[in-house]
């Protein structure tokens, strides 16, 4: 990293901005990243460093809140038909890109057709052509504020998939962001930022968009307000932690967007910097194999569920900073409710009547773990002296990730600590889970009552009606025990005291609106 990439610290002026004042002249906001990202089309050849930029520059007709559900964002309304099969999207008037051109409908009849051409390479194209969830049978434009999507039969995913970060949020373009050729030139978007310069293994430096339509009220996910308070916004390339944390120290950066859990303690007792922190969609669990000899009995399995203190082991492993969830629906999911608050108590005489109960003999078990993720192998040792406290035999094996990945997909495994990435719909969460091993060892629970219940929360519109299916999916997950649920992530986020408005956030990918820089207290 040049020198000129992490310069000294620039003098601030005086006093605070006013609440609603947008910055006029600032140094630029500095944030790092450990990798530069692939592109800057939205959802093609993409990361997660790619998508977080992205998402600063475009902007869909939907959006993920804070609590991860999907509300308006170009769109100022969304009417679903009564048959579920038609979605009809108001768009918000004023809105231009930032080539000053207005935001029509047509524009988002362009977007689409660009993302679903043939050989796109749009990551989410398999997602609206049948291949996935949903099939889009028609797009219309009746008037230049109106968009009509048709889909092939009802889908309560289908605007959770136009939302996802992977997708680039499907953010809608101004045809300029092609060349006359119609090869990528550069997104030209309606977000609160504009791409400036991509420095390739250096920077990607965004500038504030005058002209962005913002929406009222207080900042909510990717929708909400989105105040650009700051001229200019650098994601700088810095590969090694250690080097990150001490420009953060120094100064020379203002943010580090992912802080791991063993660095929290340290950072926290830094003068002049902040640690936040929020839980997010993803998911660290003990899998086990449903058809292995001894774990086949649910009595052995609901055992090793009551034998592990999950209180005691989420503290341990996230530094005190995560709580326990027995559920597969996130702690921040809008559908983690009462029932899903209900676990397995720690009771190790319970655990041990169980296996009795069970006709456990003290065979040797095994769980599988890897260091690549500190947390989940720190959970597999915390989950072994446990079992062994109540009179179960188990043994750690420790492997490349490459290889417990592969013994994931096959099955072949007894147990293992395993961390799964954030699925932003409670549906999608089980899905993950849930199916024939025959034709998909990685699954974990092959239960046909429980495929059908998934298949109804994956049709439903209705919140109520998806809240129960999910609390039906809970009550058998608890006495089926196909794996056990520990704890959810943390998007942890340090950050230099003089950076107001900052906050990670259950999607775990920075944001640069609504931050600004304030007078150091």
């Amino acid at each position: 990293m040049r020198n000129h990439l992490l310069g000294a610290a620039v003098t601030l002026a005086l006093g605070a901005m006013a609440g609603t004042a947008w910055a006029q002249s600032a140094p630029p906001l500095r944030i790092s990243f450990t990798a530069d990202i692939r592109s800057t089309e939205p959802g093609v050849n993409r990361d997660s460093n790619s998508d977080a930029v992205v998402l600063h520059i475009v902007e869909g007709l939907v959006a993920y809140g804070e609590d991860a559900e999907v509300r308006p964002l170009l769109a100022k309304s969304v009417d679903i038909s009564a048959d579920g099969k038609t979605y009809t999207f108001k768009l918000r008037e004023g809105v231009k890109f930032h080539n000053g051109k207005p935001m029509t409908s047509a524009d988002v009849l362009w977007t689409w057709q660009h993302y679903t051409a043939a050989n796109s390479g749009w990551r989410c194209a398999s997602e609206f052509d049948g291949r996935g969830t949903v099939k889009v049978t028609g797009v219309e434009t009746p008037d230049a504020q109106t968009v009509v999507y048709h889909i092939e039969k009802p889908s309560s995913l289908f605007l959770a998939t136009l939302a996802r970060a992977d997708c680039g949020g499907t953010g809608i373009l101004s045809k300029d962001s092609v060349r006359a050729d119609g090869t990528w030139d550069k997104p030209i978007g309606t977000g609160p930022f504009e791409l400036a310069e991509w420095k390739r293994g250096e920077y990607v430096r965004l500038t504030r968009f005058a002209g962005y339509s913002n929406l009222d009220g207080k900042r909510d996910g990717y929708t909400g307000s989105k105040r650009p308070l700051v001229d200019e916004v650098r994601f700088l390339i810095v590969p090694d932690d250690s080097t990150a944390k001490a420009a953060l120290q120094r100064g020379n950066i203002d943010i580090i967007e992912d802080v791991s859990n063993s660095d929290v303690p340290v950072l926290q007792g830094t003068p002049n910097v902040k640690v936040a922190h929020a839980p997010v969609m993803s998911m660290t669990a003990l899998l086990i194999q449903t058809k292995d000899p001894v774990l086949s009995n649910a009595k052995m399995r609901q055992a090793l569920a009551h034998a592990i203190d999950y209180a005691q082991l989420a503290a341990a492993v996230t530094e005190g900073l995560a709580q326990p969830n027995n559920s597969i629906v996130p702690l921040v999911s809008p559908y983690h409710d009462a029932a899903q608050k209900q676990g397995w108590n720690y009771d190790p005489a319970l655990a041990q009547k169980l296996l009795g109960e069970a006709g456990y003999k003290g065979q040797e078990l095994t769980i599988l773990t890897t260091k690549r993720y500190p947390q989940s192998y720190n959970s597999a040792v915390i989950i072994q002296a446990m079992l062994q406290a109540v009179g179960i035999k188990a043994q750690l094996s420790v492997v490349e990730w490459a290889t417990q990945l592969d013994r994931y997909n096959a099955g072949t495994y007894q147990m293992m600590t395993f961390p799964y990435s954030a699925r932003l719909d409670a549906a999608l969460n089980y899905e993950m889970v849930t199916g024939d091993k025959a034709k998909q060892p990685r699954k974990v629970w092959d239960n046909p009552e429980a495929v059908k219940l998934i298949e109804a929360a994956s049709s439903d519109t209705d919140h109520a009606k998806r809240q129960a299916s999910f609390d039906q999916l809970h009550k058998l997950f608890l006495a089926d025990v196909p794996s056990i649920p520990l704890y959810n992530g943390l998007d942890i986020g340090a950050y230099r005291s003089d950076i107001r408005g900052y906050q990670p956030w259950a999607v775990k990918k920075p944001r640069a609106w609504e931050v600004e820089r304030v007078a150091a207290p």
